[in-house]
């Protein structure tokens, strides 16, 4: 199996390590050659950054001459008397304030100071990156003004290796506003913080250091889409959907060693049922299913007979939790593939204000003020996408619950404890674990995007919360991570303890190939022990990718 490194944003058991096994030397990736045109930034692209791979990046030589061309139109509309927002006028409820051409360049330094005011964690550095090259990307379609030396800057910061520090907590979706205005004063070597080698340190002493020239100056109109967009709510959900793609197809290996374990029946996953319903996502989901249980002795009615002979009765059907598991499993895929293809639209569009156009009619450009910075759509699918993390979560809280019950699971032992029961526990509290998130995960899964709040004297009266929605929906996935690891060291542990009745009956192929990576870290359960190393070990299973069946679609 494919492991793919995923870093957490909450940092919900940040500190869990698996032993190294001896590996060959690894090599290093090949650098991500990026040419910039604001048309082909493809999320292969974003996930290649988001995954740590070295970045070499630079605008495209016919976005440079369009973005020309631009700047010239857009300071000739202003040189014939236009006014605009943020260029010859102040912003927000100070828009109707001139400016003068000779306050240009202090305005652009007091743009980004004065919005420079977030607080928090700062983003991770490879969502900084992206969020730094979608940045430019918009830049480059030559619809901002700007010169594409500023884009060549932002990126001048990617390739050199240093990384602004961009506070979380401030931003309310309306644009990018203070996490951007930092990364901008790092840019222009003002005492923003940021990391280089290792080190972390005002921009001003560090941009030395990797080699950029300690500063540089923004013109008349240059500030303003750098904090005008949505690029870090972007950035955030690239790296929402990377994260949760991964944990999905690790949701469905879960499930399969579930059903395996409680010897479920496998008419939930008959194709006429789902072709009936006319979901791809659900179709796909249980196709793949049915690939990881194919040729199981276990899930038979041979295999049911086993642990009870004497009295067994037909099963009839599977509780909810089992036969619906393929529909909501497939709501996450569904949301997944949404956000996916509106992200791919959102790199490759103009997202600032204003924006510059060839007049409509007539020669010569103009300004357009608009609200293309919205972030409403990513925000409303960041809390979808937790909604549906929010249920994947309950899911497989529900079927770890299940294997704790003779009753629910079919005659496993309670409380899955090896051993005597009574004398031993078994896994009781480590179920508790999952049970005690999903009130976590619930109260996070409230959709931020409709609780909008009108500010800065009623200029911006409908905000989208995206930020907000986007850190919720991070939160989610670290302790969906849990979560599943819950359901899998308990799974695991079901099939061991009726391993030996079931001598001769194969395993599905994912089961067979999960439990062995399982049990390559964590040994099954006997008699009580202390069982927060086994799920701390679990958890960086899942953490890591380790835990993806066998097929199941990657990033």
């Amino acid at each position: 199996m494919r492991a793919v490194r995923i870093v957490t944003g909450m940092g919900l058991l940040a500190a869990l390590l698996v032993p190294a096994q001896a590996t060959a030397e690894p090599v290093a990736p090949r650098p991500l050659n990026l040419v910039l045109d604001g048309r082909s930034f493809t999320l292969d692209d974003a996930f290649a950054i988001l995954g740590g791979r070295p970045v070499a990046a630079r605008i495209a030589p016919s976005a440079q001459a369009t973005m020309a061309r631009t700047r010239a139109g857009a300071l000739a509309a202003l040189k014939d008397g236009q006014r605009v927002y943020g260029w010859n006028q102040a912003l927000g409820p100070l828009k109707d304030r001139p400016l003068t051409p000779e306050q240009a360049e202090q305005f652009q330094r007091n743009v980004l100071r004065s919005h420079a005011a977030g607080v928090g964690e700062p983003l991770r550095d490879d969502v900084a990156r992206l969020a730094l090259i979608v940045k430019a990307n918009q830049m480059a379609r030559g619809r901002y003004g700007v010169r594409p030396d500023v884009p060549q800057r932002l990126l001048a910061l990617v390739n050199a290796g240093v990384v602004p520090l961009m506070p979380q907590i401030g931003s309310l979706g309306t644009g990018d506003l203070q996490p951007q205005a930092a990364a901008g004063l790092a840019a222009i070597g003002e005492e923003a913080p940021v990391r280089y080698g290792g080190e972390e340190g005002p921009a001003s002493a560090l941009l030395p250091k990797a080699g950029l020239p300690a500063g540089f100056t923004l013109q008349a109109g240059e500030a303003l889409p750098i904090v005008s967009g949505s690029t870090v709510v972007a950035a955030l959900l690239m790296d929402a959907v990377r994260r949760a793609t991964v944990l999905a197809g690790q949701a469905e290996g879960a499930l399969a060693l579930f059903m395996e374990a409680t010897r479920a029946e496998q008419g939930a996953l008959d194709a006429r049922t789902h072709k009936e319903r006319h979901i791809p996502e659900e179709n796909a989901v249980a196709a793949r299913l049915r690939a990881m249980v194919a040729g199981s002795g276990w899930m038979t009615e041979e295999g049911r007979k086993r642990l009870d002979p004497e009295h067994y009765e037909p099963r009839v059907q599977d509780a909810v939790s089992v036969r619906a598991a393929p529909h909501i499993l497939a709501g996450l895929r569904h949301e997944l593939a949404d956000a996916r293809r509106t992200l791919v639209r959102e790199a490759n569009s103009a997202t600032s204000n204003p924006l510059v156009f060839r007049k409509k009619q007539g020669a010569g450009y103009e300004f357009v003020m608009g609200g293309n910075w919205d972030a409403s759509i990513m925000g409303h699918l960041a809390d979808s996408m937790n909604a549906e993390i929010a249920d994947v979560a309950v899911l497989s809280q529900e079927l770890s619950g299940r294997l704790l019950s003779p009753r629910w699971s079919y005659g496993l032992p309670p409380n899955l404890a090896g051993g005597t029961p009574g004398l031993n526990s078994g896994m009781v509290q480590a179920q508790t674990v999952a049970a005690a998130l999903i009130p976590e995960l619930q109260v996070r899964a409230t959709p931020a995007g409709t609780l909008s709040r009108p500010v800065k004297d009623g200029q911006e009266d409908h905000n989208t919360m995206a930020m907000a929605s986007a850190r919720h929906l991070h939160e989610n996935l670290d302790r969906l991570e849990v979560v599943l690891a819950v359901q899998y060291l308990m799974a695991a542990q079901g099939i061991d303890l009726i391993a030996e009745k079931m001598a001769g009956l194969p395993l599905g192929p994912a089961a067979r190939a999960l439990h062995a990576e399982l049990r390559r870290h964590v040994a099954p359960l006997g008699a009580d022990r202390y069982l927060t190393p086994d799920l701390e070990r679990v958890v960086a299973l899942v953490r890591g990718g380790r835990l993806l069946p066998p097929g199941a679609p990657l990033p």
